[in-house]
């Protein structure tokens, strides 16, 4: 993306922010801190990548929790800069593929250079405050090593370019290119073959998965090049293998040399002439295709080793998505900034646009990957993507709609191309719902087949695949009894979760409802609606907190007979006697995954009424909503927790949603390496639901409404390119955000749309987006707020009459 295009789409819609923000920003990218959470467990990718893109070049550490390859942690030692990483995941380490290394000098020459990751990492230079001497913005990634070898890293969609830049008066700069390290060091069947002339690296290999039972094959392509000199052609060269060098050799195949874990290519250059330093490029290119392609991927995108260029285009491209949301930083603080824009970055690192590198099927779609998993994301993340960015949407869409119609069922968890572990089940229905719902009157224009889309959401809510522990549902149980009972152990899957997986099926068929009706398939639209009620048949209203009667009624498992099992509310929390954790394991029979039934008995976000009343009224719902937090139930660092701050809303308590939420920011979001509660849910959750905490909304996903709070800025702006529209909330009376999240001039009493009062304090139609509107709010410290007072101003239940 070029940086006149950002300035020209800037120049559609600066005029309409200037008149609520005097100083628009033109380089949000420069507020982006790609550290935070990259170490305590946050899982976070700081290297360089495209928005959306399929290579994510960066450094690896030798760190237990390298899930992403980094480590901020300066004790960490550097083991390379591979091309392929994910971002914020669980699971086992996933990619760090085909890493590249240079030594400054080998003691013993070029056969005895220590080739091996366990031999050759080094630790990298450390600041006076302590940190790791590296460096990171969007699409630019940078360390100095304690070997005294400068790193840069940036990237294409399909490609990385490093440059390396060694000390002065090295007299043999050396370059190795690893072909079987991947992340967790599960290679079998490396190939390699290297030229004697141009240095050229082809190889690849087959890896597992980090969350999956399945192996995927990748390729890669490396050439050199020197930068102000000509490099020419290796002085030395050869295969590694282990710490042992084979000067040269120049194929490489595991079945002439037995099982080693270890292989790559090795080569000597001549150092630049003198007076010059010695900088040498290493271009990547990487195809899941075959090494071919990896190098026409390269040779396309980069086709003059222009690391500069590629770098500048990199980041206009982060800018102009950034910048099609604008904040007021009046009053701000620049730590409140930084969060929202690296938010924003973080919910555009995945899934990547893997287009043309799909190895299992010929098409013409879009093919996405790294839905890792859409368990984590389905709840923030493309209603985020939905307000600045609905054409990478439709892509996304598209490629979705594309894998169900070869593989069957629409894709839950999904990395390099294989199918992973579902964690809760199909939760790919309310991602197409809220593309639906959205934009069905744009979607042909956006090449998204109403059809195909309705098609691959009623394979997942009718068809049982035969493992169900990688895609689809278990559909027959569901459909026979109307929940997931306990005991039925069923072919083609662990019989577990029953309960979370109960409650997320019911909103998947809310979500084929509200697609079936906009198509005007009136009968569908009852027959899943009446489904989506389907989470109120695991409600056991004898079941309370042990020692609270008060917080009575609960989720709980169910059997086949219609009898209730018993689940500890308890089970999963802090609070459990047992210290479980519900994590994916096929032997569980608790019904849960990753929280607990007092957790997941708040989650029916399609008729949350309908909840309300289960629970007593809004006086005994508030008690409940605060006693989950004030006892310790609720965990941001899980996503089933992620609705239950803006949850007073439906008791017409929006005050205190608002207050809650912002203790949540307080107390568990900053800048810091740290700066994270847990990993950064599964590749932009944690990201997504941290933009719009700070942005005053919080949305319900597969409808046209969004709950409203009060943002963290006078104003706050997205621009849809799709509509050519600007949106702006405006905080009217805003005086900033109290550092601990407690109290302040914070709270929503009134609002306005294009100068209009508006039906709710409480959400916004999506229609206020569409047509780019001004709304207004009104502030006041006094935190007993109500949603209003006409018949609209509750949000929408399904069991109100909502969502039509």
């Amino acid at each position: 993306m070029k940086g006149v295009y950002l300035l020209a789409v800037l120049s559609l819609w600066l005029p309409s922010v200037q008149s609520q923000s005097p100083t628009p920003i033109t380089d949000p990218a420069s507020f982006v801190l790609p550290f935070i959470g990259t170490t305590n467990g946050g899982h976070v990718f700081p290297g360089a990548t495209l928005p959306h893109g399929m290579v994510k070049v960066g450094m690896d550490t030798d760190s237990p929790g390298n899930q992403a390859g980094y480590d901020a942690n300066a004790t960490f030692k550097a083991t390379g800069f591979s091309q392929l990483h994910d971002t914020g995941t669980g699971g086992g380490i996933s990619l760090s593929n085909f890493k590249i290394w240079a030594f400054p000098n080998c003691t013993f020459g070029f056969q005895g250079c220590q080739t091996s990751v366990e031999s050759r990492k080094v630790l990298r230079k450390v600041l006076p405050d302590g940190s790791p001497d590296d460096f990171a913005s969007p699409g630019y990634f940078s360390s100095n090593l304690s070997n005294g070898i400068r790193v840069e890293l940036t990237s294409t969609r399909r490609t990385a370019i490093h440059r390396y830049t060694f000390s002065p008066g090295t007299a043999e700069p050396r370059m190795l290119v690893d072909i079987t390290n991947d992340g967790s060091q599960t290679s079998t069947f490396p190939v390699m073959t290297l030229n004697t002339t141009t240095a050229r690296v082809m190889g690849g290999s087959e890896f597992a998965s980090s969350f999956g039972p399945q192996r995927y094959t990748a390729f890669t392509c490396v050439d050199f090049a020197g930068q102000g000199f000509e490099l020419g052609s290796p002085t030395e060269f050869g295969t590694w293998l282990g710490d042992g060098t084979v000067q040269g050799q120049t194929d490489l195949n595991q079945q002439y040399f037995g099982f080693v874990s270890e292989m790559g290519a090795l080569f000597t250059f001549n150092p630049a002439p003198k007076g010059k330093p010695t900088v040498i490029l290493a271009r990547a290119g990487v195809s899941f295709i075959s090494s071919e392609q990896a190098c026409a991927n390269a040779e396309e995108e980069i086709p003059d080793f222009d690391f500069d260029s590629v770098q500048t285009e990199n980041r206009a491209a982060w800018n102009e998505l950034l910048g099609r949301v604008q904040v007021d930083t009046t009053n701000v603080s620049t730590e409140t900034i930084q969060l929202m824009y690296s938010g924003l970055y973080r919910s555009h690192i995945s899934p990547a646009d893997y287009t043309g590198e799909n190895p299992r099927w010929n098409s013409t779609e879009p093919y996405y990957d790294s839905y890792y998993c859409n368990w984590d994301t389905f709840r923030t993340l493309y209603s985020l993507i939905a307000l600045h960015d609905p054409e990478r949407f439709a892509l996304i869409v598209r490629a979705m709609i594309d894998i169900q119609r070869h593989e069957g069922w629409l894709p839950e968890c999904r990395g390099a191309t294989n199918q992973q572990f579902i964690q809760g089940g199909s939760n790919g229905d309310p991602i197409l719902g809220e593309f639906f719902v959205k934009f069905s009157e744009q979607a042909a224009s956006l090449n998204v087949s109403a059809d195909d889309l309705y098609t691959a959401l009623l394979a997942d809510a009718e068809l049982q695949p035969p493992n169900w522990n990688l895609q689809g549902r278990q559909a027959n149980a569901w459909k026979e009894f109307n929940y997931i009972p306990q005991d039925m152990f069923d072919a083609g899957g662990a019989n577990t979760k029953q309960v979370s997986r109960t409650l997320e099926h019911a909103f998947g068929d809310f979500a084929i409802s509200q697609v079936a009706k906009i198509l005007g398939k009136t009968d569908d639209a009852a027959k899943y609606a009446q489904r989506a009620g389907n989470s109120f048949n695991l409600w056991n209203p004898n079941v309370s907190v042990p020692g609270t009667p008060s917080v009575a009624g609960m989720m709980q498992p169910r059997f086949k007979n219609g009898t209730f099992n018993f689940t500890d509310p308890r089970h999963c929390s802090i609070h459990d006697p047992l210290m479980a954790t519900c994590f994916l394991n096929a032997v569980d029979r608790d019904g849960f995954y990753e929280a607990s039934p007092i957790v997941y008995s708040q989650f029916v976000p399609h008729d949350t009424a309908r909840l309300l009343k289960l629970q007593g009224g809004n006086s005994s719902f508030i008690n409940r909503l605060d006693f989950i937090f004030e006892q310790g139930y609720f965990a941001i660092d899980d996503e089933p927790s992620f609705q239950i701050p803006f949850m007073y809303h439906y008791a017409n308590a929006p005050g205190k949603s608002t207050q809650r939420t912002r203790i949540t920011v307080a107390e568990n979001f900053n800048t810091s390496v740290g700066g994270l509660p847990g990993n950064d849910g599964n590749s932009g959750a944690m990201a997504s639901y941290t933009s719009f905490a700070l942005a005053g909304l919080y949305p319900v996903p597969a409808t046209r409404q969004i709950l409203l709070s009060s943002p963290y800025f006078p104003s706050i702006s997205f621009f849809n390119p799709l509509y050519n529209s600007t949106t702006t909330i405006k905080a009217n009376g805003f005086e900033g955000n109290p550092a601990d999240g407690v109290g302040g001039k914070v709270f929503v009493e009134g609002v306005t749309v294009n100068g209009k009062p508006y039906k709710s304090n409480c959400y916004l139609d999506w229609d206020v987006f569409v047509n780019g509107s001004l709304v207004e709010l009104t502030l006041t410290t006094n935190p007993n707020v109500t949603c209003g007072s006409g018949p609209d101003a509750l949000p929408p239940s399904l069991s109100t009459g909502g969502f039509s």
